[in-house]
């Protein structure tokens, strides 16, 4: 009996000790959210209920309460405007990335010569779409005349295009100024849809791999079609996979540098307006949360449950 309880307290004091070990590799990774994240999050919320001033080496904070929000809503010429944009450019964007991703992973998923290749062609955009070596790209080793004036406005999720003057390629074909803009338009949609499925696709060919092979073999046997395979075991057993991809897409469609965080971060970065970019991003946050919520919960309500 002295032996057990020698054993018990020795086990106890190893896990005390894996215990302690874990929380000391964990505190940097505390301290920094707390420093990096937790603190400037509720200074901007602080920001967006007062009115800012800055002089005198600091910060200097008066309460406005509601002042800045109902500047946005009832003031501001473009906000409401840019709102809305951006939920209309999300409802399209969303389903066309995910279902063209799911498509591109399965095929990519087979087997055939030169997989890795495609595989990493596909990834390729998310590479190059990072800061520094985009701007290596612009600046250095591609003609700046090459680069369109849509650059401005498509946003840091639409970087093929901006590199790209699909317009000034389709005006050499002579045809009249309206159909290449259109044909242009098409082109440069299609290459951004592309270009934000990199990281959508390896998670959907991460999530196919997870399916065993057993259940095709015994679709086959049963004398299941490929397009019955597709929705009865494909899509059913990606369900977890298609939900994360829905909610990291979201999240990059709605962080993209246009509209409403163009603005925003102009006035803070250019113009130093703390409170009212504050209360900018506030608001678009609320309603990015409230859509991404209802999405989330219809796709919970009448997928998920219905394939488990």
């Amino acid at each position: 009996m002295a032996e057990k309880i020698k054993k018990m307290k020795k086990k106890k004091g190893v896990e005390q000790l894996k215990s302690r070990y874990g929380r000391l590799f964990v505190l940097p990774w505390e301290i920094g959210l707390v420093l990096f994240f937790i603190v400037p999050l509720v200074t901007s919320i602080i920001y967006s209920f007062s009115n800012v001033i800055l002089g005198n080496g600091g910060v200097t904070t008066e309460w406005v309460g509601l002042r800045w929000y109902d500047f946005i809503i009832n003031s501001d010429p473009k906000y409401l405007d840019q709102v809305k944009d951006a939920v209309a450019n999300f409802l399209v964007q969303l389903p066309i990335i995910v279902a063209l991703s799911l498509i591109l992973a399965i095929i990519l998923n087979q087997k055939f010569a030169g997989r890795m290749m495609a595989r990493a062609i596909f990834f390729l955009p998310v590479i190059i779409a990072t800061g520094v070596i985009l701007e290596l790209l612009t600046s250095e080793y591609i003609d700046v005349s090459l680069v369109t004036s849509s650059a401005e406005s498509s946003g840091a999720g639409n970087y093929g295009s901006s590199m790209i003057d699909f317009d000034a390629i389709l005006g050499n074909l002579g045809l009249p100024e309206d159909i290449t803009k259109i044909i242009g338009d098409y082109i440069g949609s299609i290459f951004n849809l592309l270009w934000n499925c990199g990281i959508q696709i390896v998670l959907f060919i991460a999530g196919l791999q997870t399916i065993p092979d057993q259940l095709y073999e015994v679709s086959k046997v049963e004398g299941a079609s490929k397009w019955e395979e597709f929705w009865y075991i494909t899509i059913p057993m990606l369900g977890n996979s298609i939900l994360l991809v829905m909610v990291y897409t979201m999240i990059d469609i709605f962080t993209q540098k246009t509209g409403v965080m163009k603005s925003a971060f102009e006035l803070m970065d250019e113009k130093l307006v703390y409170d009212r970019s504050s209360a900018m991003l506030w608001f678009y946050f609320i309603i990015v949360a409230a859509i991404m919520s209802l999405v989330l919960a219809i796709y919970h309500r009448f997928c998920l449950k219905k394939w488990n």
